[in-house]
């Protein structure tokens, strides 16, 4: 009996959010409102396969592709001159908290602009320091896992927003400051229309998304255990 094909991205789905980056009003949306939900079902199920081959692996809480996107909807509370929606999908896998940290974000989106992101968006202050305070430790450590070949080739070099100069308590002149000024640690791989198209990127997401669990278990040792390697979450219990 032969298996069945993976799920995979529609040029539909891809048409769909070009043409409504083209019309972006309530009016053509309501119009082509079935066109949308034709294209949000090709994308939950795809997701849903993505968790399926994730929790093989990895102890991941995102449940359902549903769970997994983020509304296309924009919030125009505060900002009434964007347009009514998001021509793009995105959305993202979390992993178990409080022992399992880092996220698998995805965006699918027309003109060469979808994206593969892992690592951390915004770590809360006392996280932060954690991080901080085991790079400036360990730094060697870090760098060899930001290093690693696997990562340089998928992922390129570490991005996401960072400070001016040193945080508080750590010196200017340290050997990893690069690394201490980061406020988030993300590692982006770019995908073309033809890959995003393409039926093996079921299997490429889930590959690119393994290559960082080194960087991620890390991570996650540092956030859980204290300077003598006891676990905080007993402490916690």
């Amino acid at each position: 009996m032969a298996t069945p094909p993976s799920p995979r991205i529609d040029r539909a789905t891809f048409a769909f959010l070009s043409d409504l980056e083209g019309h972006n009003d309530r009016d053509w949306f309501l119009a082509n409102k079935d066109r949308y939900v034709a294209a949000q079902t090709n994308v939950q199920v795809f997701v849903d396969a993505l968790i399926e081959r994730m929790k093989r692996h990895d102890r991941i809480a995102t449940d359902t592709g549903k769970e997994a996107l983020q509304r296309i909807y924009t919030d125009q509370r505060f900002h009434k001159d964007r347009p009514p929606y998001k021509p793009r999908f995105a959305g993202g896998l979390g992993r178990v908290k409080p022992a399992l940290r880092g996220g698998y974000f995805f965006r699918f989106q027309p003109g060469g602009r979808s994206q593969i992101i892992c690592g951390f968006m915004g770590p809360e202050a006392a996280d932060l320091k954690r991080i901080r305070t085991d790079i400036a430790q360990d730094h060697k450590t870090w760098q060899r896992l930001l290093n690693a070949k696997v990562i340089r080739t998928n992922f390129g070099t570490l991005q996401g927003a960072q400070l001016r100069t040193a945080p508080r308590g750590f010196g200017k002149d340290h050997p990893a400051i690069d690394l201490l000024r980061r406020t988030q640690f993300l590692l982006r791989h770019e995908l073309s229309d033809k890959e995003v198209l393409a039926p093996d990127l079921l299997v490429k997401m889930e590959g690119l998304y393994r290559s960082v669990r080194p960087l991620f278990d890390h991570m996650s040792e540092v956030l859980t255990t204290d300077a003598d390697g006891n676990s905080l979450l007993r402490a916690k219990r």
